[in-house]
């Protein structure tokens, strides 16, 4: 006879945290049911609450470990020409992909929406100011190698990067000339120096 393992308190935690992350990210914070994530994880609903609290309290975690992920990816990057990493973050592919069902930048539009439980919406906010900071520090650190213009604001531009990021669901539903997008990174990028 074997017995299943009994998981620690952080392993059970993580084991929540990835199958809301799923879950939040398929169906967005409002659809999202406690019960399915608990499903998921083959607990009750009660013990997800008793990891976190809340949904609001799940869905927090869950965003700072997406924003995590998103710092983590940006570092990945060093050493590598601004421009060259610009590029490849703001394609239309990998944009797509970003704000795709089932994607982390759907935790980020979830949680930033004006509808939002106040506390899913500071976390998400900090969530997007931290991602802020780190364009904002890879930005300098090209700035400082010389790659772009001396005169660049790389806190702006950071936000401006933000922003085109944000709205790629927005063009994609307008705009029906694909050639235009990649004109668009490039018109962004050009303005780098």
């Amino acid at each position: 006879m074997t017995g299943r393992t009994r998981l620690t308190a952080e392993q059970r935690r993580e084991t929540i945290l990835t199958a809301a992350t799923a879950v939040f990210a398929e169906c967005g914070y409002q659809r999202a049911k406690a019960s399915e994530i608990a499903a998921r994880v083959g607990v009750s609903e009660p013990v997800v609450f008793q990891n976190f609290g809340s949904k609001a309290g799940l869905f927090a975690a869950v965003i700072e470990r997406a924003s995590d992920t998103a710092e983590n990816l940006l570092a990945s990057f060093a050493g590598r020409p601004v421009a060259e990493v610009l590029r490849a973050l703001l394609s239309p592919e990998h944009l797509d992909a970003l704000h795709a069902p089932g994607s982390l930048g759907v935790l980020f539009s979830e949680g930033t929406a004006s509808d939002a439980d106040p506390r899913v919406h500071q976390a998400a906010t900090a969530a997007v100011r931290r991602l802020a900071r780190s364009f904002t520090a890879m930005l300098q650190r090209g700035k400082d190698a010389g790659e772009l213009d001396a005169d660049l604001d790389v806190e702006a531009f950071a936000w401006s990067l933000m922003s085109f990021v944000a709205a790629r669901g927005f063009r994609r539903g307008v705009v029906d000339d694909p050639a235009l997008e990649k004109r668009l990174i490039e018109q962004l990028l050009h303005t780098l120096g």
